[in-house]
């Protein structure tokens, strides 16, 4: 049966209205970081800036009007305007990396780069067991306090700093089950949105403090002139083509993207089942997925190119790095935007805990980190770890973007690349995680799975710090 469309019903247009305010806080933060001193001398990105105007709006709509600004009925229907936001954020975060992983390679004569992603890989992994180890420490601490209380539930640390919103929100549901309550979800999600204000707000106040020690070149935030080559590279359609060039790179990243689903789906609701734990875990790597698929639409175009079919480059590094960069923004705006207050009023003081300490103990190590195996580029891989670690991918790469514009430093590509062994090597921290909430009443099984994490944290770093190590003992000998 056809069912007509009124173009004047207001369905038609609350997605429309929902974009274009996010869109028009863009706007609204560029221009005051252009009028405000105290904004204009900072290095807080737009996006990060506009998603706290928008975000304080709707705290206070909240307030007034007993529901977050998103969920009236003018941005959605029946209050879904904060799924919505999660979900603009979950594709921009999968689109971002998908475009950024199909720019064409750059040959470079530089040695150990394979070293080094896999470097940011196991680092990765370790700070999500640190934050591990002491989030279930102050968890068991605050079990003895607070009566059923899940004792392993400071393993949401990992997933609210380290994974983000969809991980930690999965997690804190399979506590729920398992404890018959309905506020680990909300801690979880708490626990991400304090981490994205972490993310955000320690990694502005960084920048500014590296930027005062002029550690960041100050040239680097200065907006560059283009030439012709950086808009039409070597072998690509001419630009006065039939089909628009950027309409090219757009449908490369959605074939990517379309893969990417087909993986997940295998995974997930093929070989795992629809009722299974994990599929939510599955989707929620998309990202992951996406880079994947993005590799293999890469090596077939580059399969294409060598046996003469294709006879151009279609794909142009100028025009995907503008994809991944409106990405990433909506994703900033989006994920700040969807913040709801009112779930970190539930264990407030576990949470706050939790979030200090975890702030605290990650950039520590991410400094070391970065300082001993990443020296030539040092601040901007912590400012990217450290944004990704706290907040999400994304805002790692926003504080990226801030200190390396350009992407002149190989830090975008281990963001990228650095996935392929985090997601082995982070095996068994799911593992871990499902031990936990399938035992969430049991304090024995905390103590054991703290010890497991905290064995698997001294292995890896002996592992990561492998060079340091054996070279110390070799000047020894």
């Amino acid at each position: 049966m056809y069912i007509s469309v009124n173009f004047y019903d207001s369905a038609v247009w609350r997605s429309v209205m929902l974009v274009s305010v996010l869109l028009i806080s863009l706007l609204v933060a560029n221009m005051i970081k252009k009028r405000v001193p105290f904004f204009k001398n900072s290095l807080i990105p737009n996006s990060v800036l506009g998603g706290l105007i928008l975000l304080i709006i709707s705290g206070i709509c909240y307030f007034v009007k007993g529901d977050y600004l998103f969920n009236l009925d003018i941005f959605s229907k029946e209050g879904s305007g904060i799924n919505i936001l999660e979900t603009l954020t979950y594709h921009c975060l999968a689109i971002g990396f998908i475009a950024m992983t199909l720019r064409p390679a750059v040959k470079s004569k530089e040695k150990g780069r394979a070293a080094e992603i896999l470097n940011s890989g196991v680092s990765t992994i370790c700070t999500y067991l640190i934050q591990g180890i002491v989030g279930i420490g102050i968890t068991m601490i605050a079990a003895l306090i607070i009566k059923n209380f899940a004792s392993g539930s400071g393993i949401l640390l990992s997933f609210g700093y380290g994974q983000g919103t969809g991980q930690a929100l999965n997690i804190g549901k399979n506590f729920d089950k398992t404890m018959g309550t309905a506020s680990y979800a909300s801690f979880g999600l708490a626990m991400a949105a304090l981490g994205f204000l972490t993310a955000s707000i320690v990694g502005v106040i960084y920048l500014n403090h590296l930027r005062k020690t002029k550690k960041i070149d100050p040239k680097k935030v200065e907006v560059s002139i283009l030439g012709t080559d950086d808009v039409q590279g070597k072998d690509e359609p001419p630009m006065n083509e039939s089909v628009d060039k950027l309409t090219l790179q757009v449908s490369l990243v959605a074939v990517s993207y379309l893969v990417a689903y087909g993986f997940m789906y295998l995974i997930g609701n093929v070989l795992l089942g629809e009722g299974s734990n994990m599929i939510g875990t599955i989707y929620g790597f998309n990202f992951i997925f996406g880079v994947l698929a993005a590799v293999i639409v890469k090596g077939v175009m580059n399969f294409l190119r060598k046996k003469d079919i294709v006879h151009h480059e279609y794909r142009n590094t100028f025009l995907l790095n503008r994809i991944s960069g409106i990405a990433f923004d909506i994703m900033i705006v989006s994920g700040i935007c969807a913040i709801q207050i009112h779930v970190i009023a539930d264990y407030w003081f576990v949470i706050l805990l939790l979030g200090v300490v975890g702030a605290i103990v990650t950039f520590i190590y991410q400094r070391i980190v970065t300082k001993k195996l990443f020296p030539a580029y040092e601040h901007e891989q912590f400012l990217a770890f450290f944004g990704m670690l706290t907040g999400t991918a994304s805002t790692g790469m926003i504080l990226l973007r801030e200190a390396d514009p350009e992407l002149e430093t190989p830090v975008s590509e281990n963001l990228v690349y650095q996935n392929f062994p985090a997601i082995i090597l982070g095996l068994p921290v799911l593992l871990v995680a499902g031990n936990l909430t399938a035992n969430a009443a049991n304090p024995t099984n905390t103590v054991i799975m703290w010890v497991v994490l905290l064995l698997a944290f001294i292995v890896l770093n002996i592992f990561l710090f492998r060079s340091l190590i054996f070279k110390k003992k070799g000047k020894k000998k």
